[in-house]
């Protein structure tokens, strides 16, 4: 029995303690990478095959999710709103839910499993076919090499795929709520203009923007120290897009906090 009841802490323990160091390992690889950035000139063909890589070749996938989660959260707010005769809100009230919350949210999530689970297992089959050696052989270091050009292509490309998606949910629901459902068009988008303001935007941008350099660093962490053995890229490219996307989802607690406070004196 008293084996049983030190066995609880004894594997918290362990866990706070992995996580520390964990933690610790990404915050040295980012000022490594900060690091890089000044020390080493810019691969540019690198750099622009990754914005190619991340940003254009996610483009359908971020416009159906921006185009169906605005669809959807409009028509669900309209269900709610309209007992209350409240039609004229559903514009403003998707506006500002896509532009805080979930245009960045659900476009990164959609992000860490395509471009994130990428990365790691890339990065990840180059190590343990010991092509980063290679690479140090040859005089080339890895965080400049493969992880700078990744991270850069993610603070641009990031930012810009939200946008997209904000911009597209908010189309999608107008089509959902106006046409389909009968909300007045008028008093639908002139409500919507006038409650939604540009910190709103900028808000949800600069979520993008902090959610693409997490992506980034975990993805490429996860990919520079992977797990051995035939199973080893899976495992690691899985355990990628799972911490990418919780640290996502408990980031977003923080972020909410901090640009609110910084945008709007919240």
């Amino acid at each position: 029995m008293s084996n049983a009841l030190l066995v609880i802490p004894a594997r918290l323990g362990a866990w706070l303690i992995r996580g520390t160091r964990i933690a610790g390992a990404m915050a040295l690889l980012t000022l490594d990478i900060f690091r890089c950035l000044f020390r080493y000139r810019l691969r540019w063909n690198l750099l622009v095959e990754q914005i190619y890589f991340v940003g254009v070749r996610s483009t359908f996938v971020i416009l159906t999710t921006g185009a169906f989660t605005g669809a959807v959260f409009a028509a669900q707010v309209h269900f709610q709103f309209v007992r209350l005769g409240m039609e004229s809100a559903v514009g403003p009230t998707v506006s500002v839910a896509m532009c805080r919350e979930l245009g960045s949210v659900l476009c990164c999530l959609l992000l860490a499993g395509r471009v994130g689970a990428s990365m790691a297992a890339e990065i990840a089959s180059m190590k343990i076919t010991e092509q980063l050696d290679a690479l140090r052989s040859m005089g080339v270091y890895p965080t400049e090499y493969l992880v700078v050009p990744r991270f850069l292509a993610m603070m641009i490309s990031t930012p810009i795929l939200t946008a997209v998606a904000i911009a597209v949910g908010i189309g999608c629901a107008y089509i959902v709520a106006v046409p389909i459902l009968g909300v007045d068009g008028a008093y639908y988008w002139d409500n919507t203009v006038k409650f939604t303001e540009f910190t709103d935007v900028a808000i949800g941008v600069s979520k993008g923007f902090l959610f693409g350099m997490i992506i980034a660093i975990v993805s490429c962490y996860k990919g520079l120290n992977p797990r051995l053995g035939t199973a080893g890229v899976g495992q690691t490219t899985t355990e990628a897009v799972v911490m990418s996307s919780l640290s996502l989802l408990v980031s977003n607690f923080f972020f909410t906090f901090i640009l609110n406070n910084l945008f709007l004196g919240n």
